[in-house]
């Protein structure tokens, strides 16, 4: 039976108007710690509901593309008050929509504060340079400009700072945008445009629109208004968006993972097992940089797996809004099956599973989608349990005689998004550093998290390598560089 007790529904953002979809239809958004309970009910849109948001953004940036830096920024800096303000209600809801622990959204919600204040400060200093000529009477320098219409498409489980890390840099310098979430975390999607609308921006520069990608994508990325699309999501979909584009237009993909840890043989045992399960069960293996492999020596082998299982029994799984919970539910029926899958597929490939992957339906977990964390031993890195993104609560430990064979092993993957190492060998760290093939990289850390001032992105299959998300360098996708050859009159 579905809970619709004071369901409210939701509107997009088109033209600074909150409007019904013209298609009249709207969806519902569940708990998937209790499919029962309906979150909100959203706006199913379609292509014209689209089009309307890019042309409204597209009339708008002929303004705001001329608004003084300081404006901007003092709306990002507005919005951020009114995030943490709110901080308790929005962390509230993105567990309700999500899944994950009150405790990770209270710092998802606090981190994308943390995040606009950032882009505020930045954006005071996107500027170009001045550069010497051989000719005395012209001036040349070149100036930074906005590119025009940015369409955001982000995923759904980081539903707030990743829409975050890419509207705030898109409308700190200068450009408007349409921003489309995850279906299934709309919500959290809204407060975020709620807040950035309260804090004062004109109608049309940020618009909003929900629904499903087969109704809304195609104009999302092929409309001639868009000038850049960044995206965060699966490889599939991202792929198509790459080749849906048109040419002029500009993508930022950010991918798929298939992150490993090496443990070596002088690591901390214990600490590396924390940085495991921190990595690849903390948010139920929802995240592109989880860790999914677990490259461990010979020599620690049974230790590590020993601890590994043993701080796993400890985890609590349950509902995000219970205090105490450690592992939430999986987003979706989908994410459910999958993963169920994937646990399968090892077993059959003939990996050992040691530990967990079980559907939990009974109790509490009867309404919702619940997977005890899984560990698998014996895993062969040709295993498709090794090579493919499962994005849930699986680890899959690779047993290696030398650190040759792990860093073989642990580039061996089309991805190459995150990875870490525990060691404390100077000549491994310097190695690894050099000669992994990741975006990020970390040593004696878990391969999840990144600061909100550095460089995110990955190689390979796992994003496009032209531009990165966060940091200072995060800017630069969305502005182009214009030369300018100023002549002036001679005074001899």
């Amino acid at each position: 039976m579905v809970i619709e007790t004071a369901v409210q529904t939701f509107k997009n953002l088109v033209n600074g108007q909150w409007v019904d979809s013209v298609s009249g239809a709207t969806f519902e958004n569940t708990n998937p710690a209790n499919a029962t309970e309906i979150v909100g009910r959203f706006q199913a849109s379609v292509e014209e509901d689209v089009n309307l948001a890019i042309e409204s953004a597209d009339r708008a940036f002929q303004t705001w593309r001329y608004t003084a830096p300081t404006k901007r920024a003092e709306i990002l800096y507005k919005a951020a008050d009114l995030l943490e303000a709110g901080l308790e209600q929005y962390a509230q809801e993105l567990t309700r929509e999500e899944g994950k622990t009150l405790a990770s959204s209270r710092m998802e919600v606090k981190r994308s504060a943390q995040t606009l204040r950032y882009y505020a400060s930045e954006g005071l200093n996107v500027a170009g340079e001045t550069l010497p000529s051989d000719d005395p009477t012209t001036f040349v320098y070149t100036k930074k400009e906005p590119l025009g219409v940015i369409t955001v498409i982000t995923p759904w489980n980081f539903p707030l700072s990743i829409p975050v890390r890419k509207i705030a840099p898109a409308l700190v310098s200068g450009n408007t945008v349409v921003f489309k979430p995850a279906s299934d975390t709309p919500l959290i999607a809204l407060r975020l445009v709620q807040a950035l609308h309260d804090a004062g921006l004109p109608a049309g520069v940020l618009n909003f629109v929900t629904g499903s990608a087969s109704r809304t994508g195609t104009p999302l990325v092929t409309h001639p208004a868009v000038k850049a699309v960044t995206f965060t999501g699966s490889t599939g979909a991202g792929e198509k968006i790459n080749k849906s584009v048109r040419l002029s237009t500009r993508v930022q993909l950010e991918l798929g993972g298939k992150n490993p840890l090496i443990v070596m043989a002088d690591a901390d045992v214990e600490q590396a097992a924390e940085l495991a399960i921190k990595g690849g069960f903390e948010l139920t293996g929802q995240a592109c940089t989880g860790t999914s492999r677990v490259i461990v020596m010979d020599s620690v082998h049974d230790q590590f797996v020993n601890a590994l299982i043993a701080k796993t029994q400890l985890l609590t799984v349950g509902s995000g809004l219970t205090k105490g919970i450690e592992v939430g539910p999986l987003a979706n029926a989908s994410q459910l099956k999958n993963v169920l899958d994937y646990v399968e597929i090892g077993k059959a490939e003939g990996a050992e599973l040691v530990y967990g992957g079980e559907h939990l339906s009974e109790g509490e977990y009867a309404e919702g989608y619940y997977v005890r964390p899984a560990i698998f031993t014996n895993v062969l890195p040709n295993m498709r349990i090794a090579q493919e993104e499962i994005f849930g609560p699986v680890i899959s430990i690779i047993r290696v005689t030398s650190f040759q064979e792990a860093m073989r092993i642990a580039n061996d993957v089309e991805f190459g998004l995150s990875a870490a190492i525990c060691t404390f060998d100077p000549n491994h760290i310097q190695h690894f550093i050099n000669n992994i093939q990741a975006g990020v990289v970390k040593v004696n850390r878990t391969t999840t998290g990144n600061a909100y001032n550095a460089p995110f992105g990955g190689v390979k299959m796992s994003s496009t390598a032209t531009y990165r998300e966060s940091g200072r360098g995060a800017l630069e996708f969305y502005t182009q560089i214009k030369s300018v050859y100023h002549g002036v009159k001679s005074i001899d």
